[in-house]
């Protein structure tokens, strides 16, 4: 089952490896890994996704929360949140194909953040649903290069569940 963790941590060198060396250890994969400072300086927030069953999870959750560094620990699994990434994705678009290549990124609400003449660079935001899709929709077109972010998560406002 896919878990969703958010941590707040103090931003100190060497926070990130034992945070991710907390769930490497236990052998699960971390599908998805964003850190970024938070309240300015001092603190950062982490959103970790991994494929594992919930006994797992709640142990990944109760280790992290002994970590000196780590400030608060939620659990977003079962609760209702809102989760993002974004994707640059770098189009193959000469002039012939241009004109389609552009209304495919407004289908997806994608921007264009670059173009040249051999093509053009859009930048996608959503969920992995639709980052996937909008990647899969260009592919015909020829995907010269590709980056994508790590999931962001939040609970959602007013959610008392989970």
């Amino acid at each position: 089952m896919r878990q969703v963790i958010s941590v707040w941590t103090e931003d100190h060198p060497g926070v990130l490896c034992r945070v991710a060396g907390l769930i490497f250890r236990r052998g699960y994969n971390v599908e998805s890994l964003s850190v970024g400072r938070v309240n300015g300086a001092g603190i950062s927030r982490f959103t970790i996704v991994f494929e594992g069953d919930r006994e797992v999870a709640k142990q990944i959750v109760a280790q992290l929360r002994k970590l000196i560094e780590v400030i608060a620990v939620e659990d977003l699994t079962n609760g209702a949140f809102v989760e993002r990434g974004l994707s640059l994705i770098k189009v193959e678009a000469k002039a012939g194909s241009r004109p389609e290549v552009l209304q495919l990124a407004d289908v997806f609400r994608a921007h264009v953040v670059d173009i040249g003449e051999e093509g053009v660079i859009v930048e996608v935001t959503g969920d992995s649903e639709k980052i996937n899709a909008c990647i899969n929709a260009f592919k015909p077109y020829g995907l010269k290069e590709l980056a994508c972010s790590g999931s962001v998560a939040m609970k959602r406002v007013g959610f008392n569940g989970g």
